[in-house]
């Protein structure tokens, strides 16, 4: 939270920071929460030790971005660096998803499974099992340091820097195969580069999760700033209920509401949020969605005997409608929701017919530039390229190369067969094959300066790759 204060005379503006102790509640979101905090540690510390079997040579982690093979590896699909594009497709895949949530039901993505608030909701339950709740941690932190202060803040401490560093490591798990990697990790025989990304994903999980916390969603999250774009008025939202909690004040237990609001200025709702606003405002951009105000409203109206739901994750046009006692219901079906789906199915379409027709084979030349051409002492032309051939299989494959486009064409490919139409060459698997090849043509044939020149590259199923370049010659 923060307080923003005027110097008189000097006319400048600072805001002071002050540390926001949410309080621990019970209730249907707050178990929620720990269930996909549950799932998402899960999955973040477990996903680099899963198989799956690949073959004789290739790595058989499931998930795993191979930074020194340049390769990326997700169970049965494999990227090469030329096909970043899905990579792309798969981020603007998520980005919509993103935008359909939203517009179904809020911030949930950034109040249950943003890493910031779960590795945040992870640090404050540590500091609730050492230090004590709400109010004991605020007068802990205005206590006079003494050796108790110093045990829990170093037990604290010691418990992050513990949480940040497995952070670390897990992230960098999948980056280089897990069971080899994690014993040199610990046995300090892993490279230096190692332990520099674990400290810099280490360090950062410490500082935001365990100082900037709300910091990140006000300042440095872009979502929370262009959130107002993705909702309207059918979103489900976290919503307070003016019509029946105002006026708004103070009741004791069995006291009648008989001509005043439900609402009795707990500030329960504000006591548990973690950005520390007051709902009862409205929807403010600080809003991360993750309900823990609905369970802490709902225990109190379950005290005084009240209805719930004074809080509640609805819509702007429900609670209107509620407030002039209709009977509303939830609209998913919307021109908005259904753009989204369509384009969703869209990407997801592309991405997955892309990897179900992409090619095997692939394949690139690079003319020889210096000299462009020589011409030999029988007077044919002789052209020299660089054919590189992509095998993405994991099996050694022969393949037909010809060349066409000038009669009389024949190839020279070095350490391989000379003077021929049609030649043989072999891939390893999962390789790259460069070939020095040289294209002869008799004088007479080359007429012009560049003329075009066509190899064909047939693979052992049948399936052709035809590359064109040109061949350089004297002219005439």
């Amino acid at each position: 939270m923060n307080k923003e204060t005027t110097k008189s005379g000097g006319g400048s503006m600072y805001a002071e920071t002050v540390k926001i102790q949410p309080r621990k509640v019970k209730g249907t979101f707050r178990s929620l929460k720990w269930w996909a905090t549950v799932i998402t540690l899960a999955f973040w510390h477990i996903a680099p030790f899963v198989r799956w079997d690949r073959g004789p040579g290739a790595p058989d982690q499931a998930i795993l971005a191979d930074m020194e093979g340049r390769r990326a590896y997700f169970f049965f699909i494999e990227l090469w660096p030329q096909e970043v594009y899905y990579l792309t497709g798969l981020l603007l895949f998520a980005a919509i998803l993103l935008f359909f949530i939203s517009a179904l039901a809020g911030r949930v993505w950034c109040g249950f499974l943003c890493w910031q608030t779960v590795y945040t909701d992870l640090f404050v339950w540590i500091e609730q099992v050492v230090i004590g709740d709400r109010n004991a941690r605020i007068m802990f932190e205005k206590k006079p340091w003494t050796a108790d202060k110093i045990v829990k803040k170093t037990i604290v401490q010691a418990a992050w820097i513990a949480v940040s560093a497995a952070c670390g490591i897990a992230f960098t798990l999948f980056f280089e195969d897990a069971f080899k990697l994690l014993p040199q990790i610990f046995t300090l025989e892993a490279s230096a580069g190692v332990y520099a990304f674990i400290a810099i994903i280490g360090g950062f999980c410490y500082l935001l999760a365990g100082y900037a916390r709300e910091q990140v969603c006000l300042y440095m999250c872009p979502y929370s700033r262009f959130q107002s774009a993705m909702f309207d008025e059918h979103s489900l939202i976290i919503s307070y209920e003016d019509w029946r909690g105002e006026p708004r004040a103070p009741a004791r237990k069995g006291q009648s509401f008989d001509g005043r609001g439900h609402c009795v200025d707990c500030k329960m709702c504000v006591h548990v949020c973690p950005t520390g606003i007051d709902i009862r405002e409205g929807l403010q951009m600080a809003c991360i969605g993750c309900a823990l105000c609905i369970d802490a409203c709902n225990s109190i109206m379950d005290k005084h005997g009240l209805p719930r739901g004074l809080i509640s994750y609805d819509s702007q046009v429900n609670v209107a409608s509620r407030a002039k006692g209709g009977h509303p219901g939830t609209k998913l079906v919307r021109t908005r929701t259904v753009l989204y789906t369509l384009l969703l199915t869209a990407i997801a379409g592309a991405i997955m017919l892309g990897l179900g027709t992409r090619s095997t084979t692939e394949v690139n030349i690079l003319h020889e530039r210096a000299p462009v051409f020589v011409q030999m002492s029988d007077g044919t032309i002789r052209n020299g390229y660089t054919y590189k051939i992509l095998n993405m299989v994991r099996e050694e494959r022969s393949y037909s190369l010809k060349v066409s486009g000038i009669e009389g064409a024949r190839l020279d490919v070095v350490g391989g067969e000379s003077g021929v139409g049609e030649t043989k060459l072999t891939v390893m698997p999962d390789e790259v094959g460069s070939f020095r090849i040289y294209v002869n043509v008799p004088e007479a044939n080359v007429r012009d300066k560049t003329t075009p020149l066509f190899f064909t590259l047939i693979d052992p199923t049948g399936i052709t790759v035809r590359s064109e370049t040109l061949f350089a010659g004297p002219g005439q």
